[in-house]
């Protein structure tokens, strides 16, 4: 029996067909099939948000956002803040939306009718039922394959202060399992609709222009090792000849060992956010498991790494006697820093405020009583 060619050509010819079709009726309307898609869907679904429209229609954010902007110029579209999710985009038809869309479902009909003149309905309803099926397959590879990547939304080309003793090039990862109040990178934590990725392939041809000048790459975010892709994108900086420092909240114990014991790692900072009592409530959780951040600090003490624990000091978060018990846990520590707490107004909660420097001092020295090294950083001269 030869090969039968379902998914090669057909599909895509029936695609290009359809899109041609469509966008020479819908040229009156300064639309074309994409659009149609992107209409309907809205039309059908008053108030669906950027992301829904992008996960239903498999479209990548570059896509849609491009296409809403032109929507919305044609005043096809308006565009509006949730209420409950100022982060999320909601979409909704015009009244000029409202007037044509009969004419657009009009014009579906008899193209599919067209379509369809020469097949019994048994056969359509065969092909509907495969097509579904296929549909949910290709759906499945793809989320699999988004999941084992990794999103950046910044790159700081340059900086001697994030990688300490070395000049570095910083990248942020977007998404973060905390939710820490002061955290002043809100963007990267929630992921705004409007915000843009930078490829992976761009920031690596970065860095491989300029191996020759960087000692290193810091990876920051967000939350570095929720991403499957981290192993290896590490891999690719590394063989690049780049030292790497991995900045990390600690609570994916499992990723980073397996980082440290492949050798990926040149540097660790871990965010110790406060003591354990007060941990749910520093990180902006009601409940917390902080067994992963203890198996962290654990394996980075047994000297596996080059490492540092630190810790933002928020006046609304932290006590003097807090660093007691911090000292204690991490007793034996090599490096432990503290960080004043900055307001640069992007941070997820407002009205948070700095430590004066005496008791920041008197912070220092009790963590000084169990840690070898104890640094404050932020200080304002």
């Amino acid at each position: 029996m030869s090969e039968k060619n379902y998914l090669s050509l057909d599909s895509s010819i029936l695609y290009r067909c359809n899109q041609k079709h469509f966008d020479k009726l819908l040229s009156e309307y300064d639309i074309g099939y994409t659009q149609l898609i992107l209409l309907t869907q809205i039309y059908e679904r008053e108030g669906i948000s950027m992301n829904e429209l992008a996960v239903t229609g498999v479209f990548d954010k570059g896509t849609i956002t491009k296409s809403v902007q032109r929507l919305e110029q044609l005043s096809y579209l308006r565009v509006e803040n949730s209420e409950t999710d100022k982060r999320q985009k909601l979409l909704y038809t015009t009244d000029r939306t409202q007037e044509i869309m009969p004419e657009l479902y009009r014009m579906r009909s008899e193209w599919k009718s067209y379509l369809c003149s020469d097949v019994s309905d048994d056969e359509l309803d065969a092909y509907y039922i495969v097509q579904s099926k296929l549909i949910e397959k290709a759906r499945e590879y793809t989320c699999e394959v988004e999941d084992d990547g990794i999103r950046f939304y910044g790159l700081q080309k340059l900086t001697l202060l994030d990688y300490p003793g070395n000049m570095a090039a910083t990248v942020f990862t977007g998404g973060c399992n905390f939710r820490c109040p002061f955290c002043h990178n809100r963007s990267l934590v929630f992921l705004n609709e409007n915000d843009s990725e930078i490829s992976t392939e761009d920031i690596l041809d970065y860095l491989d222009n300029r191996k020759k000048i960087l000692d290193g790459v810091c990876i920051t975010g967000g939350e570095p090792l929720l991403h499957k892709g981290i192993t290896d994108f590490i891999r690719k900086i590394r063989s690049l000849g780049l030292k790497v420092k991995l900045d990390t909240n600690g609570s994916n114990f499992k990723a980073l060992k397996e980082l440290i014991d492949e050798g990926l790692l040149d540097y660790v900072a871990v965010d110790i956010k406060n003591c354990s009592e007060k941990y749910a409530e520093t990180i902006g959780l009601e409940n917390f498991d902080l067994s992963e951040v203890e198996k962290t600090k654990d394996y980075l003490l047994e000297g596996h790494v080059d490492y540092e624990f630190r810790t933002t000091v928020v006046k609304e978060f932290h006590e003097v006697k807090d660093f007691e018990k911090i000292g204690r846990w991490i007793e034996g520590a090599k490096n432990y820093y503290l960080q004043n707490f900055e307001d640069h107004g992007s941070c997820i909660r407002e009205g948070l405020s700095e430590v004066d420097l005496p008791e920041l001092e008197k912070m220092k020295e009790t963590a000084e009583k169990y840690v070898k090294h104890v640094e404050i950083r932020g200080i304002k001269e």
